[in-house]
């Protein structure tokens, strides 16, 4: 068993910035990709980022637009998720999730989750 502690959210100004990070502890040797979703009320959880066991390949929703960036520190166990430039529509609830290392953008690839971390951006 795999479990995911998140931090780092909260309430911020459009424009700003805030680093979410995700714990693991457990069966961390089994962990591979760490991916990182997003949930609004009414919508569906959508891909935000994701990154592989080692670090070497990252992937990133097309809103994303270079202002997130996905991290990892294996050392640690722990990932790391930079959000700047923040707008009124990144406001969500973000999970993080560790599984496979095929289907990265697709929910069903993760077999643990993390319990969720609200973002609110204010405009």
């Amino acid at each position: 068993q795999v479990q995911l502690v998140e931090s780092g959210g909260g309430l911020v100004q459009a424009g700003g910035s805030l680093k979410l990070s995700c714990a693991a502890s457990g069966r961390t040797f089994s962990l591979s990709t760490m991916g990182w979703f997003r949930q609004a009320p009414g919508k569906e959880r959508e891909f935000v980022a994701a990154i592989t066991w080692s670090g070497a390949i990252t992937y990133y929703a097309d809103f994303v637009k270079g202002r997130f960036t996905i991290s990892r520190d294996n050392a640690r166990n722990t990932g790391y998720l930079q959000l700047n430039s923040l707008k009124p529509e990144d406001t969500a609830v973000y999970y993080c999730a560790t599984g496979g290392s095929v289907r990265v953008k697709t929910s069903s690839n993760y077999d643990y989750w993390g319990q969720g971390t609200q973002v609110t951006v204010s405009s």
